[in-house]
């Protein structure tokens, strides 16, 4: 019997799932507990297709829209990503009872943009077009009220009414280098724009870019695990190939693992994106277990302690 090469893995923390996915999450299954199946959800509570299909699996019933919802008393939960007033509106006209599962920085954002609107603002927001938190932004106002700028040319050749009432607001799921470019931009245009006195960028998005960054550059591979169309999976890609690890790949599942991926690989970083469970990168080192013998390190850039509070009606099922 050959004896299995070595394999060094590092793992990033923090990583996976961060207090706002946990709490949309414990939302759906606690909803379901108290209210019994069905539940209805918008659109995926979280960019992760194991813990959508694992909540389906439990009763959880995913529509895109609220018309696509039968008349019915069952719990409706808004996701994640927070929805546009709009929605709040569709769901009252309908007589639903809905669960706002918002995460509470992204709430932030919302507010923050209503206050600068309030103050004859113009704002800005800083974001990837068609992600549901940029929609659900941009629909807190009026139509024209805040523009969308994806890279720095946008941010160069953006038109504005009044150049002395500008400001800006972030999707906060976005890369941290990315975002600071596409700001320097803005300033250099604007000079008198409003700056955030915190940014909108959160915690976890910062702390697993940071992370990544750490170990990237001392690995020969890098593993994110996560969904492609979770952005903040996808800018931990981005920020291992910046920091020099040549071969970053983003993972859903272990049977994803395209094994000619790592011939002659000494070591590997495995990171997680903020709506990927645990119980996956377990997953993906039991597989290479399997393929190597592997030692297996932390290499840690902070802890995380944040919680939020659930809504009302759901904190005494949670006791």
């Amino acid at each position: 019997m050959s004896k299995l090469p070595n394999l060094e893995i590092i793992l990033c923390a923090p990583r996976g799932f961060c207090a706002g996915v946990d709490r949309a999450v414990q939302i759906v299954e606690l909803a379901l507990k108290k209210y019994g199946a069905p539940v209805y959800v918008r659109h995926e509570i979280v960019h992760n297709k194991y813990v959508v299909d694992g909540l389906k699996n439990k009763g959880a019933i995913f529509v895109e829209e609220l018309d696509e919802i039968e008349d019915t008393q069952a719990p409706v939960i808004f996701s994640a990503h927070g929805v546009a007033k709009s929605v709040f509106l569709e769901a009252k006209k309908f007589n639903m009872f809905y669960l706002d599962a918002t995460c509470p920085l992204v709430s932030k954002v919302h507010l923050e943009a209503q206050r600068l609107h309030l103050q004859n603002y113009e704002i800005i927001l800083i974001g990837h077009k068609g992600h549901p938190e940029v929609e659900g932004t941009m629909g807190q106002l009026p139509n024209g009220a805040i523009s969308l700028v994806t890279n720095s040319f946008d941010a160069e050749n953006i038109v504005v009414k009044n150049p002395d009432r500008v400001a800006y607001v972030t999707q906060t799921t976005l890369s941290l280098d990315d975002t600071a470019m596409i700001i320097d931009t803005l300033k250099k245009r604007f000079k008198n724009l409003k700056e955030q006195k915190k940014q909108d960028i959160c915690y976890a998005t910062t702390n697993r870019q940071e992370a990544v960054k750490q170990v990237a550059p001392n690995v020969d591979a890098m593993i994110v695990v996560g969904a492609p169309n979770s952005s903040n999976s996808m800018r931990l890609v981005e920020v291992a190939e910046r920091a020099g690890c040549k071969k970053s790949i983003l993972i859903q599942r272990a049977t994803d693992i395209n094994w000619h991926d790592f011939t002659n690989i000494k070591t590997i970083g495995i990171s997680a994106g903020a709506s990927a469970p645990e119980t996956l990168v377990d997953e993906i080192i039991i597989s290479f277990k399997l393929r190597y013998n592997i030692s297996v390190s932390t290499q840690k850039f902070a802890d995380e302690n944040i919680s939020f509070n659930l809504p009302k009606e759901l904190r005494e099922q949670a006791k």
